[in-house]
C-alpha cells in the first residue's frame, strides 16, 4: 500500500465479510487508545502519520445475521459525515494552550570551551535541549517531569495530523470490562476472561507529575487559616482558591498560585476533622470564582496536622518524616478520591480528560517544631486503584492495605496481582507482592512549594471575618455596614478624596468579604460579578477610579441606603453660650462681698502690699515680694 491510499483499504484488507462495520477499532497498542474506524474513514495513511512498518491492532465483533434486521426500504444515498473525536472538542486550561503554542525547548548559551564556531553559528554543545532530556534533569535534581514535557517525549513534534488521531494519553483503568470485548460469556462477576479482567499492576514512581510547584501568593492567607488552630487547637480545612501559571524553574512546568481558602462546613477535633463530601457550595463558590479578573478555581485543599509539645507550648510534634510517613493512608485515598472527582481536560487523551491538578497541602511541624507546609498529589494509580474500589486505609498511617476479591453481585469487586519493587539490604532490586499491604509512598507524587519574593495578591485584605467558625468569627450584615461608615463609604461616591478611596478598596478586595454578601441577596448575580472583578483589578489601589463602575450598580446603592440608615447618630451640638452663664449667682454675691470687705479693710491697714506678679499680700514695707522676689512696683 502507498501512503496516499485510504484508511478504509486497510481494513477492508484485514477484516472478514461476516464483520460488524461500526465494531471495527484500530490502535497502535495491543490494549487500549482504541480508535473507531468510523472515525477515521476518507483519511488516507499519510495524514495519520503512519509509515511502513507501523505495526496496527484492529479488533471487530462477528456480525450475527439473526440480528441484522430486514430492511425492505430502498437504500438512500447520504453525504458522508466528517467523524468527530471527542478529544477535538475539548477546552483546555489557558497555562495548556500556552505550552502547546511555544516550543519548549531548553536554550543554552554558548559553551566557550567546545564551540568553535561564530557567534551566530551552533553546534550540539549548545543547540538548546528538549524539555524532557535526563541529563538536564539530573543535573538540576529534578525528579518528576512536567505533564508537557512528558508529552513531548512520548510524541515528538512530527505531524499534527497524527497527534490528533492518535492521542498518546490512555487513562488508566484497573476495572473489569463491562461487557466484555468478545461478548462470549456473562459480564463480570457471572464471568471473566483475559480480554475482560485488568492486567498485573506493578507500583512503580510515576515519571511526571501534572503540577510542579505550589505557590502562596501572600503569607496572610495561610496565617489567617492557621488562627482558627493557634485560638482553638482544633484540626481546620479549606479548600485553595487559586489558578494555574507557567513555571519557569522546570522545563514547561506548571505551578497552582493560591489567592485565597474558602473553609467548608466542618467539625475539628484535637487529632483530626469531620468533612462533609461531596461539598453542597462547590458549584456556587466555582463561579464565584471563575468571575475575577483575572478566573479562579479550586486548585487544590489544605488541612492542618498541628500537635504541640508538652514541655513547649510554642512548638510542634515532629511527626511527618523519613522514618514514620509523609503522608498517611487515609489522606492520600482521600487525595485520590479529590483527583478522580476533578480530571484535567487534555486534547492528548482518548476519553478528553487525564490526571489532575488537584494539590494536597499539609502544615505541619518541622524538625525544629516551627510550622511548614507539605504539597503532594498521588499518582495515576493510586486514582485508578481507588476508583477500582481496590485499596483500604490501615492502622498503620504509613502502610495500605489490599482488599479481598468480592464475587458477589451486589459489590462486586475483582483484585489483579499487584507487586511493587524495593531494594533489599544488598542493594538488589526486589519484586514483592503488594498483598496484604504495601508503603504508601509508592502512590505519592513530590510537590515543591513557596512564596512570591515579591508577594502580589489579587485580594489586598484578609481582615473579614472567615465562613465557617461559629463563636470565633462571625459573619454578619451590621458589621459589613457599620465598617462602610466607618470608612465613609456612603459620602464618597461625590467626592474624589484618593486615601479614602484607596483605603476602601483595600477593604472590599476581599475574598471573604465578597463571598459572603453573595449570601445576603444584597446584590444581585451579576452586581457581585462587578464587585469580584473590580475587588481582583491588578491596579485597583493605584487607580480607584476603578470603584465608580462598581458605584453604579443598583446592588451598591441598595448597600450605601442599609448602611447610612444604620449609622449611629450624632447627638447636635448645643449653641454657643457665654462662659458665665453657667456659674451660679451666688458665686458672684460673694465675690462682691469679699470684694467690698478688702477694700473697706485696706484704709485702716495701709502696710498690706499686694504683689502685682503672684497676688500675694505683703504686709512688710520692703520693697520685693516675699514669695516671688519681684519689686511691689
Amino acid at each position: 500500500m502507498s501512503p496516499t491510499d485510504s484508511i478504509d483499504q486497510l481494513i477492508i484488507g484485514s477484516a472478514s465479510k461476516n464483520v460488524d462495520p461500526s465494531s471495527i477499532t484500530i490502535s497502535n497498542q495491543p490494549r487500549g487508545n482504541e480508535t473507531p474506524a468510523t472515525r477515521l474513514k476518507g483519511r488516507n495513511l499519510q495524514s495519520l502519520g503512519l509509515k511502513h512498518g507501523d505495526l496496527l491492532f484492529v479488533n471487530y465483533q462477528d456480525l450475527a445475521a439473526s440480528n441484522v434486521p430486514a430492511d425492505n426500504n430502498p437504500p438512500t444515498t447520504s453525504k458522508p459525515q466528517p467523524a468527530h473525536n471527542i478529544w477535538e472538542s475539548v477546552k483546555e486550561d489557558s497555562v495548556d494552550t500556552y505550552w502547546r503554542s511555544v516550543d519548549g525547548k531548553i536554550p543554552r548559551g554558548r559553551d566557550p570551551r567546545f564551540c568553535k564556531h561564530t557567534s551566530n553559528g551552533m553546534c550540539d554543545y549548545c543547540m538548546p535541549l528538549e524539555p524532557y532530556d535526563a541529563a538536564y534533569q539530573a543535573e538540576h535534581s529534578i525528579k518528576h517531569l512536567s505533564y508537557h514535557a512528558y508529552l513531548r517525549k512520548l510524541s515528538p513534534k512530527t505531524s499534527s495530523s497524527a497527534a490528533q488521531a492518535l492521542p498518546p494519553l490512555s487513562p488508566i483503568s484497573y476495572k473489569v470490562k463491562v461487557p466484555c470485548p468478545t461478548g462470549n460469556h456473562p459480564s463480570w462477576p457471572a464471568g471473566i476472561c483475559t480480554a475482560c479482567q485488568p492486567s498485573a499492576i506493578t507500583l512503580q514512581s510515576q515519571p511526571f507529575r501534572m503540577v510542579d510547584h505550589l505557590e502562596i501568593a501572600s503569607q496572610d492567607i495561610v496565617e489567617r487559616f492557621l488562627h482558627a488552630w493557634r485560638a482553638t487547637g482544633l484540626q481546620r480545612f479549606g479548600w485553595l482558591i487559586g489558578r494555574y501559571e507557567p513555571y519557569d524553574k522546570v522545563p514547561m512546568g506548571i505551578k497552582a498560585v493560591v489567592e485565597a481558602i474558602c473553609e467548608p462546613p466542618q467539625e475539628g477535633e484535637l487529632d483530626g476533622l469531620t468533612l462533609g463530601i461531596p461539598w453542597e457550595e462547590e458549584h456556587r463558590i466555582r463561579e464565584l470564582a471563575r468571575s475575577a479578573a483575572a478566573p479562579l478555581t479550586i486548585v487544590g485543599y489544605i488541612f492542618t496536622d498541628l500537635d504541640p509539645t508538652p514541655e513547649d507550648r510554642t512548638k510542634n510534634v515532629y511527626k511527618r518524616h523519613a522514618q514514620s510517613y509523609f503522608v498517611s493512608s487515609l489522606e492520600a485515598i482521600f487525595a485520590a478520591t479529590i483527583q478522580n472527582a476533578n480530571p484535567t481536560p487534555s486534547r492528548s487523551s482518548t476519553n478528553g480528560t487525564f490526571g489532575s491538578r488537584m494539590v494536597t497541602a499539609i502544615l505541619t511541624a518541622t524538625e525544629d517544631g516551627q510550622v511548614d507546609i507539605a504539597a503532594y498529589q498521588v499518582s495515576e494509580q493510586a486514582c485508578a486503584m481507588v476508583d477500582a474500589d481496590m485499596i483500604e486505609a490501615s492502622v498503620e498511617p504509613g502502610i495500605v492495605r489490599v482488599k479481598e476479591e468480592d464475587r458477589s453481585q451486589d459489590a462486586a469487586r475483582y483484585v489483579p496481582d499487584v507487586f511493587y519493587r524495593y531494594k533489599n539490604e544488598y542493594g538488589l532490586e526486589v519484586k514483592k507482592s503488594a498483598k496484604p499491604c504495601f508503603p504508601v509512598e509508592y502512590l505519592l507524587v513530590n510537590v515543591t512549594h513557596g512564596f512570591p519574593q515579591t508577594p502580589s495578591p489579587l485580594f489586598r485584605s484578609t481582615k473579614f471575618a472567615i465562613e465557617h467558625r461559629p463563636g470565633l468569627e462571625d459573619q454578619r450584615v451590621e458589621s459589613v455596614l457599620s465598617a462602610l461608615n466607618r470608612l465613609g463609604a456612603p459620602s464618597l461616591q461625590d467626592t474624589r478624596d484618593q486615601s479614602k478611596r484607596t483605603e476602601l478598596a483595600k477593604w472590599l478586595s476581599d475574598w471573604h468579604l465578597i463571598a459572603f454578601l453573595e449570601t445576603t441577596q444584597l446584590l444581585s448575580p451579576d452586581d457581585i460579578k462587578v464587585f469580584m472583578r473590580t475587588a481582583t483589578s491588578p491596579r485597583l489601589l493605584e487607580d480607584p477610579s476603578l470603584l465608580d463602575g462598581l458605584m453604579k450598580t443598583d446592588g451598591w446603592q441598595t448597600l450605601m441606603t442599609f448602611a447610612h440608615e444604620t449609622a449611629p447618630v450624632r447627638p447636635p451640638s448645643p449653641p454657643p453660650t457665654d462662659l458665665h452663664d453657667d456659674i451660679p449667682q451666688d458665686v458672684f454675691d460673694q465675690i462682691a462681698a469679699e470684694e467690698a470687705a478688702r477694700g473697706s479693710g485696706s484704709g485702716g491697714s495701709s502696710r498690706i502690699r499686694i504683689c502685682p506678679h503672684c497676688t500675694f499680700e505683703n504686709e512688710h514695707g520692703g520693697r520685693d515680694c516675699e514669695v516671688c522676689g519681684l519689686p511691689l512696683g
